[in-house]
């Protein structure tokens, strides 16, 4: 399961997506640091193809965790090389021109 929360601004539409487990954890490696908080990605739980429903509209997404952005990678929205592990958070980041 994952946690999602869509944003609308103006013409924007920004997904903000995580694996559901990951919530309430924070991430730290050298100057990098992540935190996960249901504030952002949401307090619903969803599946599979609604996260990938949401993507598809997506033009700004913020991904975090190793399913949630494998998910991204294999809808090639994200490409594997852009992919920063922070510990063990995987998290990537999608804007479209």
């Amino acid at each position: 399961m994952f946690r999602m929360k869509v944003y609308r601004v103006e013409r924007e539409i920004l997904v903000a997506v995580c694996d559901s487990e990951l919530i309430g954890r924070e991430f730290e490696e050298g100057e990098l640091r992540i935190e996960i908080t249901e504030n952002f990605y949401g307090s619903e739980e969803v599946g599979e193809d609604e996260v990938k429903k949401a993507l598809n509209m997506a033009t700004i997404a913020n991904i975090s965790g190793e399913r949630a952005v494998k998910l991204a990678i294999s809808m090639g929205i994200v490409d594997g090389n852009n992919v920063l592990k922070i510990k063990e958070c995987w998290h990537a980041q999608m804007c479209t021109i």
